[in-house]
């Protein structure tokens, strides 16, 4: 095998089902060697053990943070000869989790709470900014000057500016129902991504500051 390069490009995190994780579970690798690419693909790197059943029975997730150089000696150590080459991340976190975590009755419950909680708080949120600034005496006024007379009930401007606030809030958030308006990615999907890059990082230098990174050594 000698004067072979592999190339893997590691994951930011994954999620895995079974106890046994390989390394084609949380990375991708390339070699010109087909052989070489299967026996790569189907070396175990660690394996959950019952503490971490146990540990996953209460929260629903367990998670292990893996180190690149940890790969790497892995596959030199097996397959004496190859070069290994990393494209991808320096640190992968993997989690365990349920098989049906995502189709709970409970997950189903947690999204109608939170989806009710920005409902209401936004709308909320948005009558306290009119009343402050008492947007209705700003519109009577704003007619009584273009008009020259006082506005009896609703006119023209608060339909119009209720018709607006809507579809500025839709054109915002990239979304009319379902449906994207644009390909971009919304603002919440962006906010999403950085959350979750943020997130992994905390769990990533957490898990290395108490030691619990598999470095160095076989699960």
């Amino acid at each position: 095998m000698a004067n072979i390069n592999v190339y893997i490009i590691a994951e930011k995190s994954v999620e895995v089902l079974k106890d046994e994780v390989f390394l084609k579970d949380i990375a991708k690798i390339y070699c010109s060697d087909d052989v070489v690419t299967a026996k790569v693909k189907a070396l175990k790197i660690f394996t959950f053990t019952k503490e971490h059943e146990r540990k996953l029975k209460k929260t629903n997730v367990n998670r292990q943070v893996v180190n690149v150089l940890t790969l790497i000696e892995m596959i030199e150590a097996t397959h004496p000869g190859i070069t290994v080459n990393s494209l991808g991340e320096m640190d992968v976190l993997v989690e365990k989790i349920q098989k049906r975590k995502h189709k709970q009755p409970m997950e189903f419950i947690k999204i109608v709470v939170a989806s009710s909680i920005v409902f209401f708080g936004t709308a909320f949120t948005i009558m306290a900014f009119h009343n402050d600034i008492s947007i209705n005496k700003v519109f009577s006024k704003v007619y009584e000057l273009v008009m020259g007379q006082p506005a009896t009930g609703y006119t023209i401007l608060e339909i119009a500016y209720s018709i607006g606030l809507g579809l500025g809030i839709m054109i915002f958030f990239n979304h009319v129902g379902g449906r994207r308006i644009t390909k971009d990615p919304t603002p919440i999907e962006v906010a999403m991504r950085v959350y979750e890059e943020d997130v992994n990082k905390a769990l990533v230098a957490t898990a290395d500051r108490e030691g619990k990174t598999l470095n160095n050594t076989k699960g």
